[in-house]
């Protein structure tokens, strides 16, 4: 926009600001008569489809998983991201007052007063980036699964090694389709098509790299968590 057009533009808004509406009633009307109507239909929405808040709390139970309300998904999700200890004040309080500081100063750093789309490329950008990783995040949040448990079918002759699997911890380090932590071992949903009994079976006695050892396990609970990762295909 060149210094004419700016010009011309800011006639032409300066006429139609003494032409427009004030402020009070009546966009104050328009914003209360909406405010009204969003109330009222949260109200019906409650008074007919009910507002299930879940179970009582039980703070003696050890079964619980604790999980964010949806709109908390990407919050959560940066968090599972982002992994070493070191770096969880980051994750948790450093990425989004950083995101949310610049949204707010983008005013302050996008002063071009055109207010078509196409010509506000910096703003549109920004809002296009926050809306794709908001969205991404909470999907992948809501598609996570729980973290304490391996919700993979099986036959129900592996059904004890799947429950070894999930109080043993290997939920920490491994993924099991929805299930667990991307890293830092591998991916285990196909690990049985990869591995056979036996190299599975030696690889939890040695326990390579960072992995603990599970040569501890009492016989039958080792023979059944092999026979469970074995089944994986």
């Amino acid at each position: 926009m060149n210094r004419e057009e700016k010009e011309a533009y800011l006639r032409e808004y300066e006429v139609l600001k003494k032409q427009g509406k004030s402020f009070f009633p009546y966009a104050v009307l328009k914003d209360s008569l909406m405010a009204v109507i969003v109330v009222g239909l949260i109200v019906v929405m409650a008074l007919f489809l009910g507002a299930e808040l879940g179970p009582k709390a039980d703070p003696t139970t050890t079964t619980y998983v604790p999980r964010p309300e949806w709109y908390f998904f990407f919050l959560f999700e940066v968090l599972r991201v982002i992994k070493p200890p070191e770096l969880v004040p980051l994750a948790t309080i450093g990425i989004p007052t950083i995101a949310m500081v610049l949204l707010l100063l983008l005013p302050f750093y996008d002063r071009g007063p055109e207010r078509r789309p196409e010509r506000r490329p910096l703003a549109m950008i920004a809002m296009l980036l926050t809306v794709v990783s908001m969205a991404f995040l909470t999907i992948l949040g809501a598609e996570a699964g729980s973290p304490t448990e391996i919700e993979i079918e099986t036959a129900a002759e592996f059904e004890p090694g799947k429950q070894v699997a999930a109080q043993a911890g290997c939920l920490a380090c491994h993924i099991f389709e929805s299930n667990g932590n991307d890293g830092p071992g591998p991916d285990l949903t196909t690990i049985g098509a990869e591995l056979p009994a036996t190299a599975i079976a030696r690889s939890l006695e040695v326990g390579p790299g960072i992995m603990p050892s599970y040569a501890d396990l009492e016989p039958e609970k080792f023979d059944d968590l092999v026979a469970f990762l074995a089944s994986l295909r």
